[in-house]
């Protein structure tokens, strides 16, 4: 009688339905299987229910599908249709169903917020995705208000409220300090689950004035920052001491001395509260006590245990968390506060709800025309879901009717259906938690059987083991499976085999004749299709003589066998194990065919030793011990190298191979590790010894692979720790016999030397691998593609043949053959070279020059016919070259320059021109012989650029209020200049910039005497030249107006006596006297204002502000995307390029470089503005620092770093 295992699930829930139902057919994933057959869509990926997302990049909605035909994709939008062609934002991807939604070119992602829903649909049905609800993400700013500050006493409980912003989702809380710290937290000072500080009680340390409250929201990367709150703690002295100091003796004194308290609950209130979590959620339990000494929290469960590696403790144990909550967590927790003085407790009663969640998910089902079937949806939840059915997105009530099924609850039952039934069913579970939504299609097929399993799929199995025969199969009805056995054989049957319902034949115990071909056919109404299986049953792995126990002295050496027997198909290989291990890396372990050796043996090779045979099939395995122990004492023993091998025999004797044997001589007491074998060739070098192979110690023969004709003598050498012996006498002689030879030439190649030929070369063989006299090689050539016979000659003792009157630059076949006087070697491998080179026929056509920017050009030529090149196409060179400078309207010596571009390209950029001037240029092909003809030369020019700075400014003939400045031009113009600016202004006594003025000079100006200025005082200048394009480089220099006139009149006799008069009459007057005092006076107030400001440690090096109020206005030139960074070169004056100040993140030309990320904080390095806004946000987040204007005077101080602050805690 046949035994039938059932293996199929489906069938035994459909048998608890409807005993006279068959079991529903499931499509095997067969690649090629479900390409041929029709199939309902089925949704394999969407987004998630909810789904947040980031308002600045672009919405993706995910909806794939599979199905036969390929499904088809509608969209709607808060249960309506989304016409996804009238929204030009919106977009579909190709083959899918996903919906692109264009945010980032001005797009508002609120505009899209709703209730998405896909549907998948095909001639087969309809599949929907879940209610995907949309929402952006929000990162709302903090609410304005005022802080009071916060006066406690020592010992008094305190809660600084956070109240941070409601976002989407909810803002991570940390609380820090201004210095971007986070503020220590311990049993006393800790943050609850709602974001507030709680102090059980305050200690003086506590007074501060910046307890920072941020919140981080991490879908916008964004952090805000409530205003700071400020602890002043008073202690009991102090208090008293203040309160005595200011109450007369009738008032009341109320400062009472600190004493220690019980503990009350700060958080939650109350001595109960309840708590709804849902099920698989985190239940986080939490309370914070006050009280002096600070209380501790232990967490119980009344009526029962916390679960046992699910529950964990955090926030110094004042949070119980419970991950993974269930229904049986339910119940009464109660948190108890206990210090010396008492304690105090809380109940929280805990009830776990659930959202829906599956029991049995609905399966797709494949039946055919006929059978029944059914779909069972049953899912969980408390409270219990409510079961709703729909079928292709509609729900089955008003859905059209089918008269082959029947919805009971949970259940649908089919029966006898059509093709007309297939159809995809939604199976929605839903409480007031959530909702479950599954897609199961009910596809009805007709189709005959086939066989998936591989034909003349080969078995190997070791005897005495279970067989498993494969058998997958497909067909609508269920096709029936037979087994037999041999072409002829008679249905299998019986208590031998076991039938499993997937069409696996096994058979339980496989012998020896169990060995064969089985066949296996299935045929249901519509066919019958076979296929045949082979099955060969192995002779087990055996080992027939084991490793045995042994004793060994420290110092000798042991042998362990291990003799196994095998299935002669079978290729065995052993293992050698110590202890279950690896066998030490050292060559003292020997391993031999069938046994091991160890030399030398010492205490540490004390152990278990394995051998383990395996095959591909099986594995066995047997130990045995090694004990080591102490030498007995032996007299000195000298070592020394081993003395040479002698009676060499050679046996065996065939024309490719031969068997050496020897006889060791003594080892004089250091084991011979192995043996070294070396030939001699009479023929060719008698008298040189070459190496042949080496075999361990303890082997004393050799089989010897030969070369033919070669008259070969060997010896032997053994080695030992100490060394090697002499060479053994030389055997005697064994001559092989001649052959063909055995392998051709190596490195053949096809290369041209000049336009007609074609050189052919080859590594020539070597030594034995003529293989006998007359080694010659037969050169075989022929043009490849046009149908040529081959050409051939034979040549010896060369290793290049040379082919003329080719066509130029043609493939040809090729493949050198080696022969002697024997025959010829294997036919060759064919190998394509090309004859010779010549230069290319015509230049490139249609040369076009684009102009990006004053110094880069970009240019376009068409590719030259490849025909025309006559060669390999290296590339294309370009030769250019500046004709004059538009500026200086003069010629310049002509200096050509030249860019390759490799490969077939047919444009490139040349960089590093002249602003404003004109060029020409060339284009030509390369190949491996040299260049082609110039194409015609293109004359272009380039625009202009900003000029560089004045070759010099000079500041000369200084008066009371006027200085001479004179100028030479732009070393580089680089355009027409339009003008001059020059911008100056004064310095005071202490280094600080008065106010800027500019004047606007005429290009052919070359001088100007400034006047109206202040005498005796420095002022700065900043000088540049200017052309359409913009400003260039700028110059800078200083002067000092002078005192009086002393200094600059010519020494006239009157003159002299005026101003001293003056000097004379200025020295006496009263307010001349005054206005010294009060100098001298100013300046003594500012040594001490700066002596003090230094020991605080402000620091304003007058260089540094001097840089920092560089000309504003000078920009420099904008980069182009073009531009090449090797090619760039930027002038600067020494004066305008001076060191940044430490921690400035501004590059030295004065522009603000862009991070290369704007989401991570680290980027916030230092010098980036780290202060915060009146409503919290953070500044300069995502940019870098601008400089200011140099009339602004100081800099303000920057904000530390919060790079590490954040990253710790986020």
């Amino acid at each position: 009688m046949m035994t039938k295992k059932t293996i199929s699930a489906s069938r035994a829930s459909l048998i608890l339905f409807l005993c006279q139902m068959i079991t529903a057919l499931e499509v095997p994933l067969d690649p090629i299987l479900l390409k041929e057959l029709s199939q309902p869509p089925t949704i394999t990926q969407q987004s998630p229910k909810d789904y947040i997302v980031d308002p600045r990049e672009n919405i993706v909605i995910q909806c794939e599908a599979k199905g036969k035909p390929p499904p088809s994709f509608s969209w709607t939008r808060n249960g309506t249709h989304f016409d996804i062609d009238k929204d030009a934002r919106v977009t579909v991807k190709p083959n899918s169903g996903t919906l692109v939604i264009n945010i980032m070119n001005g797009g508002k992602a609120e505009a899209y917020e709703g209730v998405y829903q896909c549907t998948a649909r095909n001639e087969r049905g309809a599949a929907i995705s879940n209610n995907i609800v949309i929402r952006p993400s929000r990162s709302p700013l903090w609410t304005k208000e005022k802080v009071e500050p916060k006066h406690v006493r020592e010992g008094d409980p305190l809660v600084l409220h956070c109240s941070p912003p409601v976002g989407l989702p909810p803002p991570i809380i940390f609380w820090m300090d201004n210095s971007f710290q986070r503020l220590p937290q311990n049993e006393r000072v800790s943050q609850g689950l709602n974001g507030d500080l709680y102090f059980s009680n305050v200690k003086p340390e506590d007074t501060r004035e910046d307890y920072i409250c941020y919140a981080r929201f991490n879908h916008t990367q964004t952090i805000q920052q409530k205003q700071p709150i400020s602890v002043k703690v008073f202690s009991m002295d102090s208090l008293n001491e203040t309160i005595s100091a200011n109450l007369s003796d009738t008032d009341f004194y109320g400062a009472k001395p600190l004493t220690e308290r019980r503990p009350t609950l700060l958080t939650p209130v109350g001595s109960t509260s309840n708590k709804v979590e849902l099920r698989g959620n985190v239940l986080l339990l939490e309370c914070i006590a006050e009280g002096l000494p600070t209380p501790l929290i232990r967490w119980i469960k009344e009526g029962g245990e916390l679960p046992i590696n699910r529950t964990f403790f955090e926030n110094f144990k004042k949070t119980l968390k419970i991950v993974e909550v269930s229904e049986a967590d339910s119940g009464k927790y109660k948190c108890v506060a206990r210090n010396p003085l008492g304690s105090t407790h809380h109940t929280i009663t805990v009830t776990v709800k659930a959202a829906p969640y599956w029991i049995t998910a609905p399966r797709n089902l494949v039946l055919s025309p006929g059978e029944d079937g059914t779909l069972i949806c049953r899912a969980n939840g408390n409270p219990k879901p409510n079961i709703s059915w729909l079928t292709n997105g509609v729900p089955i009530a008003i859905a059209p009717e089918d008269p082959s099924r029947k919805v009971d609850g949970d259940t649908i039952i089919f029966s006898d259906v059509q093709e007309r039934s297939s159809a995809v069913y939604q199976c929605n579970a839903s409480n007031e938690y959530g909702y479950l939504l599954a897609n199961a299609f009910v596809n009805v097929l007709a189709e005959p059987p086939r066989i998936l399993t591989p034909a003349n799929k080969l078995y190997q199995i070791i005897a005495n083991n279970p067989a498993l025969l494969d058998c997958a199969f497909f067909g609508s009805p269920v096709p029936e499976i037979e087994w037999f056995k041999g072409v002829k054989g008679s249905i299998l049957h019986g208590d031998l085999y076991v039938f499993h319902d997937n069409g696996t034949l096994e058979i339980p115990v496989a012998q020896k004749d169990s060995s064969g071909t089985y066949t296996c056919v299935a045929r249901n109404k519509l066919g019958k299709v076979q296929n045949e299986v082979h099955l060969e049953v192995k002779d087990p792995t055996m080992i027939i003589k084991q490793p045995e126990y042994k004793i060994i002295q420290k110092g000798g050496q042991v042998s362990f066998e291990c003799t196994i027997k095998h299935d002669r198909t079978l290729l065995p290989t052993i293992t050698w194990l110590k202890d279950n291990g690896e066998l030490p890396d050292d060559e003292r372990f020997i391993i031999h065919k069938d046994s091991l050796a160890i030399m030398n043996v010492t205490d540490k090779d004390d152990g278990t030793y394995t051998c383990v045979a395996n095959t591909t099939l099986d594995s066995v395995s047997a130990s045995a011990v090694l004990t080591v122990v102490a030498a007995t004492p032996t007299p000195a023993i000298i070592y020394d190298r081993p003395d040479p091998p002698f009676d060499l025999e050679l046996t065996d004797q065939l024309e490719r191979s031969i068997q050496l044997s020897w006889i060791p001589g003594y080892d004089n007491n250091s084991p011979i590790t192995n043996f070294v074998i070396e030939y001699e060739d009479g023929m060719r070098e008698p008298g040189v010894w070459h190496y042949q192979t080496e075999v361990r110690g303890t082997q004393t023969t050799v089989q010897l692979k030969l070369s033919p004709y070669v008259n070969y003598s060997f010896r032997v050498i053994a080695v030992n720790e100490i060394g090697r012996s002499q060479p053994s006498e030389a055997s005697e002689q064994y001559l092989t016999k001649a052959a063909k030879p055995d392998e051709n030439p190596s490195g053949v190649q096809g290369i041209g030397s000049e336009p007609d030929n074609l050189v052919i070369i080859w590594e020539p063989l070597k030594g034995f691998q003529s293989n006998g006299r007359g080694l010659q090689y037969k050169v075989s050539w022929r043009q490849k593609d046009v149908g040529d016979e081959w050409t051939s000659v034979i040549v010896a003792n060369v290793s290049k043949y040379i082919v003329s009157g080719t066509p130029t630059f043609v493939p040809y076949e090729i493949k050198v053959q080696a022969l002697n006087d024997i025959g010829y070697a294997p036919e060759p491998a064919e190998v394509i070279g090309h004859s010779g080179e010549d230069l290319p026929m015509v230049a490139p056509g249609n040369v076009q020059v684009h102009i990006v920017n004053s110094t880069l050009a970009k240019v376009h030529w068409d590719p030259v016919p490849l025909k025309t090149v006559r060669g390999h196409l290296q590339g294309y060179r370009i030769y250019y070259w500046k004709v004059q400078s538009l500026s200086k309207r003069r010629r310049r010596h002509v200096e050509k320059k030249i860019l390759t571009f490799s490969g077939n390209k047919t444009h490139g950029m040349l960089p590093g021109l002249e602003p404003y001037s004109s060029y020409k240029l060339n284009v030509r092909v390369v190949n491996g012989k040299g260049e082609g003809p110039a194409s015609p030369d293109k004359l272009f020019k380039t625009p202009e650029g900003v000029p560089s700075s004045p070759s010099f400014l000079k500041i000369s003939n200084p008066t009371l209020d006027s200085l001479t400045l004179e100028w030479g031009p732009p070393t580089h113009p680089n355009g027409i200049l339009i003008a001059y600016t020059l911008k100056f202004q004064p310095i005071n006594s202490t280094h600080e910039l008065g106010p800027l003025v500019e004047i606007r000079i005429p290009a052919n100006e070359t001088s100007l005497i400034l006047s109206n200025l202040n005498y005796s005082t420095r002022y700065k200048f900043y000088f540049y030249a200017q052309t359409s394009v913009g400003s260039g480089s700028q110059i800078t220099e200083e002067a000092v107006t002078i005192m009086d006139e002393a200094g600059i009149l010519p020494p006239a006799v009157g003159a002299g006596k005026a101003m001293a008069s003056r000097q004379v009459d200025i020295a006496t007057q009263g307010w001349f006297i005054g206005l010294m005092c009060a100098v001298a006076l100013l300046i003594l107030i500012l040594l001490i204002v700066c002596f003090i400001r230094r020991n605080k440690g402000g620091k304003y090096p007058v260089k540094e502000k001097e840089d920092a109020h560089a000309d504003p206005e000078i920009q420099p030139m904008k980069e182009d995307d073009g531009t090449f960074g090797e090619y760039r070169s930027l002038e600067s004056d020494a004066e305008d390029h001076k060191p940044l100040k430490k921690g400035s993140r501004t590059p030295s030309d004065r522009t603000v470089k862009k991070e290369d990320s704007d989401d991570s904080l680290v980027d916030y390095g230092e010098g980036v503005n780290g202060q915060f806004n009146e409503d919290g946000s953070f500044i300069g987040q995502y940019s870098g620092k601008k400089e200011k204007e140099p009339a602004e005077g100081n800099e303000s101080s920057e904000a530390p770093s919060p790079v590490n602050a954040m990253n710790s805690f986020v």
